[in-house]
């Protein structure tokens, strides 16, 4: 079972307009399913303790794409071009990963969520690449995506999930500057971090790509077993217990 976090804002459908709404693209949980994972969306919640409630009952965490990360969050005055955020999901999502690093957990951060998990870790991010790079390309076009050609380290997690040279779906004007605890193992181009994965035993990887709009499953496959294995080690639920629950 793989907890999504989920965006929370206005959205119209039918004959309703600016509804607030927890949503989030179908792509996530559809690739959770390719890869024989149980998808379960985690809207934001308002305490930590949802958060240790939410990860005692999921086996990986998928924190998902999404609007730009209050730049407060790692000590940085805002840049211009960095007008929307959600404090709400900001920190939800923070307790979440706060949580799942207690917890061991598995974890797949995509795009903003690569980026919060950076944030999470004490890390900081490059609030406009234009400003750093003189181009917008990464950002793609308005409800698109750019092609970003990616090389990807020879060794490590990553490396056994996906092709050592792909091009891959963008659509982002940050990036991961500092990243502690954590190693960068593929760039663009330009330099950009594309992807990164901590040492040790436990999964926790994230992409600034967007694989779930791609036929390339390897990062959701590669959740999807390391959750499957935390799942088989988790001690059984006495009968007794289970019976209390019902």
């Amino acid at each position: 079972m793989i907890g999504i976090s989920t965006y929370r804002q206005p959205a119209d459908w039918g004959d309703w307009r600016q509804v607030c709404t927890d949503l989030l693209p179908a792509d996530y949980a559809l690739s959770i399913e390719r890869a024989g994972g149980v998808p379960v969306l985690l809207p934001p919640h308002g305490s930590p303790k949802g958060a240790k409630i939410a990860l005692g009952r999921i086996d990986g965490l998928l924190i998902a794409g999404g609007a730009d990360i209050n730049p407060a969050r790692y000590g940085r005055d805002r840049h211009p071009h960095v007008k929307i955020w959600y404090d709400d999901r900001d920190a939800w999502e923070l307790w979440l990963l706060a949580e799942a690093d207690r917890e061991r957990l598995p974890v797949l951060g995509i795009c903003r969520g690569m980026q919060m998990m950076a944030v999470a870790a004490g890390g900081s991010l490059l609030q406009h690449l234009p400003d750093v790079l003189g181009h917008a390309r990464h950002a793609g076009a308005p409800g698109g995506y750019s092609s970003t050609e990616v090389t990807v380290d020879g060794e490590g997690r990553v490396a056994e999930l996906v092709a050592r040279r792909l091009t891959v779906p963008s659509h982002h004007h940050q990036a991961v500057e500092e990243h502690p605890g954590f190693r960068v193992v593929a760039r663009d181009g330009d330099g950009v971090a594309q992807a990164m994965e901590a040492d040790g035993e436990r999964f926790a990887v994230g992409v600034q790509w967007h694989p779930e709009t791609a036929a390339d499953m390897g990062v959701f496959e590669g959740l999807v077993a390391a959750a499957r294995e935390r799942a088989a080690r988790r001690p059984a639920v006495p009968k007794a217990d289970q019976a209390g629950r019902g």
